[in-house]
């Protein structure tokens, strides 16, 4: 059997079987990837033929050839070779005389219509694992539903609050027990790590969830819960994974949490050979070129995308991001209107009208915005995130460095929070604790020319006053492809300041080599023009001196006096040189 037909099967029995246990977001995610396969090419049109490996338009070529990565098995291009799936993992529970039983109909017809305690009382009698997980599935969103309700009854939906899942404690003992004795199946091991990574036993945990992923692969949420437990590299690392194909989706997800863009992007490029159809892959490629901001790949992944499945929300706010960091106001509108008239209580569909509104200036209605899409999940990142530049707009810092706050309670790895707080700060005066807060941002992501541009203008201001410090960030970011060529300029500026002519002049003469090449003009190439034509009227290179005055000759307004009387001065000395008194 061919890798593609055996994914195939694998997924149908995985989507019957997780949507049985009332997995839905797992069930959702393995339907999508079923048919994300390539299908027989003689049953289809040639319109159903995007996204096939080559396509020029949307896939990015890399120029290295090593995965820093390598200590994990790679994934062929055409596909991979993994060891055989086991069995029993594809089978249902099927010893258990109760698996259809009527009380598990029942059951599962209140847990569809979020009756949970009910679903719980029924299957209280019940011993088959089917059972069993469904019981303490819906218990456990039982305490769920219950916190939420208190979080908001106490301090609002926005506001913090210690509320925990009262259930949290008899699913652990009952659970634990299961497992102990050998009783406890892959679900309920999901379950289990999902009950110890929210009471903060986070190494068991990973244990747990590797024993569920490895016992039965296809469960997408014990993956992405496992995936929220490694935050570094070498705790990826050491995890004992079964090799299968699964694998390669947690890792490419792992490697895109970790900001290892590069290699998530070929792992989901290795994974294209399989999936060809699947838009979620295509997504994840999108997700890992927008951190790589390659906006126009970007762009065209995304349209496509709409094409394709014209009703998607999900990562939708980030092509959002997208359109306004280009000012594309047209094009967001038209996003903003398709979401809102999809599904406009969505966090994404609130966030994406949030960021129309911000492009237009309307800051207070963006606000607004936000503010919903954390009514809907309190969690959002980025609408915490985009809230605080919103409230930095407006000059409100404290607003805008509460939200930045809540950005990174939720998320410790978000870089632009903690870039947010350091701007907060900055506005405040406050430059020493904006400088602990852009030094946090730099070191989640150390290959953003900004993040390093902002603090050396922190070290430049006037109560820090630290230069030689200043000039290493911007070194930094000239190396990290400043693309707003603001480093080049600044060291030049700052060497000069310093009294170091042979390394502002350096500088100077690449700052106006990269504006010539990207045929800008403005006041900083006069300044360069004037610096190097008296740096080389000094040093005697009268030549090379002349060819900056001339230039400048073009110009109107003092530069053109200054290079005049430079001119005559550098002809002077020459005269002297040639023909001395």
């Amino acid at each position: 059997m061919g890798i593609k037909e055996n994914c195939r099967n694998e997924l149908r029995a995985a989507v019957r079987q997780l949507n049985d246990r009332c997995l839905y977001f797992a069930s959702k995610w393995a339907a999508e990837q079923l048919v994300g396969i390539e299908q027989d090419p003689t049953k289809y049109t040639p319109s159903h033929t995007r996204f096939q490996r080559g396509s020029s338009s949307i896939r990015r070529r890399f120029r290295t050839a090593t995965e820093p990565a390598a200590a994990f098995t790679s994934t062929p291009v055409a596909g991979t070779s993994y060891v055989a799936t086991p069995p029993v993992a594809l089978e249902d529970d099927g010893s258990d005389a109760a698996i259809d039983s009527d009380f598990y109909l029942l059951a599962k017809s209140y847990f569809d219509c979020r009756e949970y305690r009910r679903a719980t009382h029924v299957l209280r009698d019940q011993t088959s694992k089917k059972a069993v997980f469904l019981r303490c599935y819906a218990l456990y969103l039982a305490g769920e539903k219950r916190k939420e309700e208190e979080i908001i009854e106490l301090e609002g939906p926005l506001g913090k609050s210690d509320v925990v899942n009262k259930e949290l404690v008899s699913l652990e003992r009952e659970l634990s027990a299961l497992r102990k004795n050998g009783t406890i199946d892959s679900f309920c091991l999901y379950l289990y790590g999902l009950v110890l990574k929210q009471k903060g036993s986070d190494n068991l945990a990973r244990s747990v969830l590797v024993e569920s992923v490895n016992t039965y692969p296809w469960n997408w949420s014990a993956w992405s819960e496992l995936q929220s437990l490694c935050t570094t590299i070498e705790t990826l690392k050491s995890l004992n994974l079964d090799n299968h194909w699964m694998k390669d989706f947690f890792l490419a997800s792992a490697y895109q949490e970790l900001r290892l863009h590069n290699e998530s992007l070929t792992k989901y490029e290795h994974l294209q050979g399989t999936f060809s159809f699947s838009n979620y892959v295509q997504a994840q490629i999108a997700k890992a070129q927008y951190s790589l901001r390659e906006f126009e790949q970007v762009e065209v992944i995304f349209e496509e995308l709409l094409r394709n499945d014209p009703y998607r929300i999900e990562d939708m706010d980030m092509y959002s991001n997208v359109l306004y960091a280009k000012e594309c106001c047209s094009a967001l509108s038209y996003l903003a209107h398709r979401v809102f008239l999809t599904d406009k209580y969505r966090p994404e569909s609130c966030c994406i009208v949030g960021n129309y509104y911000s492009l237009k200036g309307q800051h207070e209605k963006s606000v607004m915005y936000f503010r919903r899409a954390l009514k809907l999940n309190k969690n959002y990142l980025s609408a915490w995130t985009l809230m605080g530049h919103e409230y930095v707009e407006m000059k409100n810092t404290p607003a805008a460095v509460d939200a930045y706050r809540r950005a990174v309670d939720i998320n410790p790895c978000d870089y632009r929070a903690w870039y947010g707080l350091g701007q907060a700060y900055e506005m405040m005066g406050m430059p020493y604790y904006a400088l602990n807060y852009f030094k946090k941002s730099v070191f989640l992501q150390p290959n953003d020319s900004r993040l390093w541009i902002a603090m050396a203008q922190c070290y430049e201001t006037e109560q820090l006053h630290m230069l030689e410090e200043a000039i290493k960030c911007y070194r930094r970011a000239a190396n990290c492809n400043d693309r707003e060529a603001i480093a080049l300029h600044q060291l030049a500026k700052l060497h000069a300041e310093l009294d170091r002519s042979d390394e502002a002049a350096f500088y100077y003469k690449k700052d106006l080599e990269r504006m010539e090449a990207e045929e800008r003009e403005g006041p900083n190439m006069v300044e360069a023009l004037m610096f190097l034509a008296r740096y080389y009227k000094t040093q005697k290179r009268f030549e090379e001196a002349e060819v900056y005055c001339t230039r400048l000759l073009d110009y109107s307004g003092p530069e053109k006096e200054t290079a005049k009387s430079l001119l005559r001065g550098i002809r002077y000395e020459m005269d002297v040189e040639h023909f001395p008194p």
